[in-house]
C-alpha cells in the first residue's frame, strides 16, 4: 500500500469503556467525523485490541469491570506510544495526575463536549505523527516559532527574549504539544529531581512567559492551566 494511499485511510479509534450509551454516542459522534471505531468493554479486552489493531488513537474509561484504566495506560505503553486519551467522570486533581503520569496523553472529565474531545484528538493524532516539528527541531504553533538547535524563539517572525529558564520550560512544553505535563514533569525537567514540590517555581515563570508570548496573559490562547495538574501548550489554529 502506498504512502498516499496510507494516508487517505480514515483513522482508526479504540474505545475503552463499559457503558453503552456512552459507546453509542462516540460511535455515532466519530463516525460522521470520518473516523473508524473498535470498542471494547474492559480493561483486559482493551489491552488485547490495542495490541491486535494497532489504533491511532485511545479513547479510555478509568472505571472498568475488571482492570483499572491506570493499569491499561500503564500496560500499553510498555510496548506502544500511541495517543491515549483518559474519559472520566473522576474529578479529582490526583486521578488526573496518576493517569498523565502512568502515559496518558490528555484527560477529559465528563460530561464533555464534542468539540473540545475532537480538537484534543487531532492534537494528539497531530503530534503522534510529527507534524509541526521538522529535521532541524523547530516546532511551529500558530505564529509561534520554537527553534531548539539555535535557542531562539519569535512570534510573528519577531524575535522574543527568553530568559534560560524560559526557555527551558517553554521548550519542554514544546517537545509535547497539545499533552498536559504535570507541575512534577516540568520542575523534574527544567529544574531537575531536587525540586518536584516547589511549585510555585512554574507558576513564577509560567506568569513570565505568558507576559510575553501572549496578547492578553489573562486570557491565554497558548499557554493553558489545567488546575491543580500542571500546563498544556496549544496550538491555537486547532
Amino acid at each position: 500500500m502506498s504512502a498516499s494511499t496510507l494516508a487517505s485511510v480514515p483513522a482508526l479509534i479504540l474505545v475503552v469503556d463499559d457503558e453503552l450509551p456512552i459507546r453509542r454516542f462516540l460511535r455515532a459522534a466519530l463516525e460522521s467525523q470520518g473516523y473508524r471505531l473498535v470498542e471494547a468493554t474492559s480493561g483486559q479486552e482493551g489491552v488485547s485490541e490495542a495490541a491486535m489493531r494497532s489504533p491511532a488513537l485511545v479513547l479510555l474509561d478509568l472505571g472498568l469491570p475488571d482492570i483499572d484504566g491506570f493499569d491499561v495506560v500503564r500496560r500499553i505503553r510498555e510496548w506502544s506510544s500511541m495517543p491515549i486519551i483518559v474519559l472520566s467522570a473522576r474529578e479529582q486533581e490526583g486521578d488526573k495526575i496518576r493517569a498523565l503520569d502512568a502515559g496518558a496523553d490528555d484527560y477529559i472529565t465528563k460530561p464533555f463536549s464534542m468539540g473540545e474531545l475532537l480538537a484534543r484528538m487531532r492534537v494528539a493524532l497531530r503530534r503522534q505523527r510529527g507534524e509541526g516539528t521538522d529535521e532541524e527541531g523547530v516546532v511551529e504553533l500558530g505564529d509561534l516559532r520554537i527553534d531548539f538547535a539555535r535557542r531562539v524563539v519569535s512570534q510573528a517572525g519577531e524575535s522574543i527574549r527568553l530568559t534560560p529558564i524560559e526557555f527551558r520550560l517553554l521548550a519542554a512544553l514544546a517537545r509535547h504539544p497539545g499533552k498536559v505535563l504535570t507541575h512534577e514533569h516540568l520542575l523534574r525537567e527544567v529544574w531537575g529531581p531536587g525540586h518536584t514540590s516547589q511549585h510555585h517555581y512554574v507558576r513564577v515563570y509560567m506568569a513570565q512567559l505568558r507576559h510575553k508570548l501572549e496578547p492578553a496573559p489573562a486570557r491565554p490562547r497558548y499557554l493553558l492551566t489545567e488546575p491543580g495538574v500542571g500546563y498544556r501548550l496549544r496550538d491555537p489554529s486547532l
